[in-house]
């Protein structure tokens, strides 16, 4: 599979050395440049690849910013305020590490400066600005108010409440699965994909999406805080509602298992000139942490 992350990171680097404010590089930096799966920037990515066989600097420069979008919403999900964990990928959280003010502003930074980094590629009225002008417009709406932070709330308010299995895919479907949806739409769009073809990647997206935080949910009771990077068991520290809580572990491997298998099938039915994306699914789909 091609390699992903060193540019990924590469980019990002560059990129964040553009905040003057020292301390608040140095947090934003601490938060995004981390380790981490990279999981979302690859997608987009490998999504573009697939459709065109390479991609291109602005698909490089919206893959960094779907990163930094993502590093924000960890680092506001990690207060105390909300899921108040202390550790993120096997170290201290930023407002461990730093405090918590600076965590908060940390996540105002990297959002607005995400959007900065996508709007530069929208210069005039060209076929690539219009690009950029309409994965901009997915991107955005999957992590806001209707999207991931919709997501957010009403995870929050439903803490300790007995919900049904529906209301759970909706939560699942908005706080972790807009996003990673987003991916694969603005990949699809820089790889000037037909509408037939990006409608199936959207598909592909929300399935992968919900697949990702099902599998989230079952690590969380399943695996060990030394391979996650986090505390386990945080779901029922903090009184969410998850896959295993509303199904049980049993079931939400079988549900898991039964996603997994109809998302290769969408994978397939799509005409791909790399085999990239589908290398990357099938990893997402087995991974351990």
């Amino acid at each position: 599979m091609h390699d992903y992350v060193i540019p990924i990171n590469n980019r990002l680097a560059n990129l964040l050395s553009e905040i003057n404010e020292p301390r608040l590089y140095e947090a934003m930096a601490y938060t995004t440049l981390g380790e981490g799966k990279r999981l979302r920037p690859q997608l987009l990515l490998a999504t573009c690849q697939a459709l065109t066989g390479g991609y291109s600097d602005a698909a490089l420069d919206f893959a960094c910013a779907i990163e930094m979008i993502h590093a924000y919403s960890l680092a506001h999900d990690d207060l105390p305020a909300m899921d108040n964990d202390d550790f993120r990928r096997g170290r201290p959280t930023c407002h461990k590490a730093f405090d918590e003010a600076t965590a908060i502003l940390v996540g105002d930074g990297l959002l607005s400066f995400a959007v900065e980094v996508m709007a530069r590629h929208i210069a005039d009225a060209s076929p690539k600005s219009q690009q950029a002008a309409r994965a901009l417009n997915c991107v955005i709406k999957a992590a806001g108010a209707n999207g991931m932070v919709a997501g957010q709330v009403s995870d929050i308010q439903n803490e300790g409440k007995e919900i049904n299995a529906s209301t759970l895919a909706v939560i699942h479907r908005r706080k972790t699965g807009c996003l990673i949806t987003a991916c694969f739409e603005a990949g699809a769009i820089f790889g000037e994909a037909e509408a037939s073809t990006i409608t199936k990647t959207v598909k592909l997206g929300n399935m992968v999406g919900l697949a990702f935080q099902i599998k989230d949910d079952i690590l969380d009771v399943t695996s060990s805080e030394e391979n996650l990077g986090k505390p386990i068991g945080s779901d029922v520290k903090n009184k969410k509602n998850t896959y295993v809580t509303v199904h049980g572990l049993e079931n939400a491997e079988a549900e898991y298992q039964h996603l997994s298998m109809a998302i290769m099938e969408v994978l397939a039915d799509i005409t791909f000139k790399t085999d990239a994306l589908d290398k990357l699914v099938t990893m997402t789909l087995t991974r351990k942490k």
